[in-house]
């Protein structure tokens, strides 16, 4: 059972892959990078679970915390077209 769920997710990350090099605009690609991210947390519980070490989770804990902030920073990015900006007034 755990290998089906492991062949459904790897099939679901090959999928996100396709949609983030076809997708027609940036953000398509970042919600399938993000996508990427979830895909591989899922396959880090699962395997983690196979393996019955649950280290793994702490891993996927930390790897999902890492994508929250790298897609906020890439949209940031995108809407300011800096890291630095402070936010609050609109760019122009």
């Amino acid at each position: 059972m755990m290998f089906a769920a492991s062949a459904a997710i790897m099939i679901w990350l090959a999928l996100a892959v396709v949609r983030a090099l076809r997708g027609p605009t940036v953000f398509d690609r970042l919600v399938a990078s993000n996508s990427i991210g979830t895909g591989a947390i899922l396959l880090l519980a699962v395997f983690g679970f196979m393996t019955g070490r649950p280290e793994f989770l702490d891993i996927g804990i930390l790897y999902a915390l890492l994508n929250v902030v790298g897609t906020i920073a890439v949209l940031k990015f995108f809407r300011f077209g800096d890291l630095g900006h402070r936010g609050g007034e609109e760019p122009d």
